[in-house]
């Protein structure tokens, strides 16, 4: 499984290869989780768009141009739903247009909620899967 998409006339493949791994926030990790189901998802949104952000670490590729401290990159965020720390349902899956959070919270199918950032290095390809906890 891989994704592919086109930034500023660039076009990025993100696959299992060039992943430097999916890193969780808090110590608790979403089981049913991986690299293939998060690209997966990526395929299957319909509005999918990479923007720019900025962070302090520079990717190991050491190619990036440093900006007022930090380094650019490129990130996607979108929401996955667990119940009893297992995935249930992201955002983006064509399962969840007829539905709500509060729908499936309500008939007791979900009961958090995590925020799933896809983070390109715009330099060399490489992505990072974070993951952390939030309140929706």
């Amino acid at each position: 499984m891989d994704y592919k998409f086109t930034y500023d006339n660039k076009e990025y493949i993100l696959t299992q290869n060039n992943c430097d791994g999916i890193f969780f926030a808090d110590e608790s990790e979403v089981n049913g989780l991986s690299v293939d189901m998060v690209l997966n998802a990526l395929n299957e949104g319909e509005e999918v768009s990479f923007s720019n952000e900025y962070y302090a670490d520079k990717c190991s590729c050491d190619a990036q141009e440093q900006i007022n401290k930090s380094y650019r990159y490129l990130e996607y965020h979108y929401y996955i739903y667990t119940k009893d720390n297992e995935y249930i349902i992201n955002t983006i899956s064509n399962e969840y247009k007829n539905t709500s959070f509060n729908k499936l919270f309500g008939l007791g199918k979900i009961d958090d909620s995590y925020i799933v950032s896809v983070t390109v290095c715009p330099s060399c390809g490489n992505y990072s899967i974070n993951v952390e906890q939030c309140t929706v």
